[in-house]
This record gives structure tokens, C-alpha cells and sequence, in this order.
């Protein structure tokens, strides 16, 4: 694997920034696309349950219709691709069966041989429903993709903006998430920033590493 020296990734997590305007005219190649979209596949998540889907939006007709419910946020109509993040809700044996063909499949072994796998799984799963935290512990895999989405995107300089400013009951409607297992959480904006976007120069402002760092 070709290595990315640590100056390159320093270099890219200092040039991103939640972009505020958007280039209308500009959109991502589709080969950058693609890996943006596979960094989202290959998201790590606790059991590797991948509780989610990502809604690809790139119709301008629908990016007009998310936009009401952005609170009007002129990046989810001038970018490139808008991303939905969605969590799926109750985790169910229907998933977990999916899964554990999935990785019988892959794997090339028998869904026998998964069984402790599956049983250990199950349990934790289980254990948090009862506990009323199961959808807020899917939750929170969610985010883990949208920050690998947001590195992703700045080592390949294509602009972002997480936005959690969003209605998202009326993205499910829109969306036709209405009625399914899954349910919007958080959507992100990307494509490549205009010219004049005077946040692009705005120095960040982040805590000194020492107040945010613990060495042991």
C-alpha cells in the first residue's frame, strides 16, 4: 500500500473547512466520487453492524426540495453531491441475518462456523434494547462515517460541509425514508468551494493541543 506521508494528511485536515459556498458549476469527477463513496462501505462500526444507509442526492430538483428543510442553506443546492446520513432503527434479526450471510459469504465459511460470533452479537444487542439505548448507540456509528467521509474528502481536496441544521423528519419524507427502518440523522454537502468564500480564509480556532491531549 502506497503510504500518505504525515505533512500531506497535516496538510489537508488544515485545508478543509465547513464550506459556506459552493461552486454551482463545479462537481466531482466521478472516479473521486467513487472512493468517496466506498470510503462510506468501508466505515468501521461497532460488530460491524453497519447500521446505516447514504442517500446520494445530485438531482437539482430534489436538492431544491431538501433545501426548505436545511433551513434554506444555500450548500445543499450549490454542491456537487449531497450526502444524507440514516440510521437504521431497531436493529432486528432481519438485519443481523443479512449481516452474518454477508459475512459467511465473504468469508467463505459456513454460517455454522458463526455462530458464537453471531450469538456474542446478538446478546449486545439485545442489552441495549433493554437498556432503551439501542438506536442512540446506531446513532453514534453513524457519525464515525461522516467523519471518514469528511477525511476522505480532504485528502482528495474536495470540499465539505456537515450540516446537522436540517428537519429530519421532512428529509425522510422527501427522501421516501417514511416508513422504513431508516431515518435521517445528518447530511453533508461537498463539491469545491467558490472563489470568494471568505470563511476559506478564516483562521481556525481550536484549544491548544495540551488542553485537549492527555499523554500517559
Amino acid at each position: 500500500m502506497a503510504s500518505v506521508s504525515p505533512s500531506s494528511v497535516r496538510e489537508a485536515l488544515r485545508w478543509r473547512y465547513a464550506t459556506k459556498k459552493f461552486d454551482p458549476a463545479k462537481k466531482v469527477p466521478a472516479e473521486t466520487w467513487a472512493v468517496l463513496e466506498e470510503a462510506l462501505v468501508l466505515t468501521p462500526s461497532s460488530l460491524g453492524l453497519q447500521p446505516w444507509k447514504f442517500v446520494v442526492v445530485t438531482d437539482p430538483a430534489v436538492k431544491a426540495r431538501l433545501q426548505p428543510a436545511a433551513h434554506h442553506q444555500a450548500q445543499t443546492s450549490d454542491c456537487s453531491h449531497f450526502v444524507v446520513f440514516a440510521v437504521r432503527k431497531n436493529l432486528d434479526h432481519e438485519h443481523i441475518d443479512r449481516l452474518f450471510t454477508r459475512i459467511s459469504e465473504v468469508h467463505g465459511v459456513p454460517a455454522e462456523a458463526l455462530a458464537a460470533y453471531r450469538k456474542s452479537g446478538s446478546s449486545a444487542i439485545e442489552r441495549a434494547r433493554a437498556e432503551g439505548r439501542l438506536d442512540t448507540w446506531q446513532t453514534f456509528q453513524v457519525y464515525i462515517a461522516l467523519g471518514n467521509f469528511l477525511t476522505s474528502a480532504a485528502l482528495l481536496a474536495v470540499d465539505t460541509c456537515p450540516m446537522e441544521g436540517i428537519e429530519p423528519v421532512r428529509f425522510d419524507e422527501i427522501l421516501g425514508l417514511t416508513g422504513t427502518p431508516f431515518s435521517t440523522v445528518v447530511a453533508c454537502a461537498a463539491g469545491y468551494r467558490m472563489t470568494d468564500d471568505k470563511a476559506a480564509a478564516r483562521k481556525k480556532v481550536r484549544f491548544k493541543p495540551e488542553e485537549v491531549i492527555v499523554r500517559l
